[in-house]
């Protein structure tokens, strides 16, 4: 069975949880949601740990990433997404409203594959989030797990 592989969206802004589940809802994707609300239980996810543990064992479709988050930053957990070569090709989107060009750059440096500030018009970020997700769900060629 080829089943869809999960979108782990990292956000501990319940606000932008919403509009990024409705974005991508309109999109129709099929792949599940996964939220993870801070940093810690994003490698939850990931390891299969805690709540997380009983979850399929396949990588996520992609990584919808914030950088300021609770317990550990994005940039901490992009890091060590990085570092580890089981979960080092899963293809993570930085979705945050930082512009801080530091940000940027060391989420570049540490691999990221797609930068994405936050439009702060509603219209123009259901768009980005629905372009990103059929991009990275859809028309993205992922790796074997």
């Amino acid at each position: 069975m080829n089943r869809l592989r999960d979108i782990l969206l990292v956000e501990d802004n319940p606000n932008d949880v919403e509009l990024t589940m409705e974005a991508l809802g309109e999109h129709n994707l099929a792949n599940k949601v996964v939220v993870a609300h801070d940093g810690e239980e994003a490698l939850d996810y990931l390891y299969r740990r805690s709540r997380f543990a009983k979850r399929d064992t396949r990588h996520p479709a992609f990584i919808l990433l914030d950088i300021k988050l609770p317990k550990l930053s994005g940039l901490e957990v992009l890091q060590i997404i990085r570092a580890d070569e089981k979960l080092k090709s899963i293809p993570v989107v930085m979705l945050t409203s930082s512009r801080q060009e530091s940000d940027l750059i060391r989420s570049y440096q540490l691999g990221v594959n797609a930068y994405v500030v936050k439009p702060v018009a509603f219209a123009d970020f259901i768009s980005a989030v629905k372009e990103i997700g059929a991009f990275w769900a859809i028309l993205n060629e992922l790796p074997p797990s």
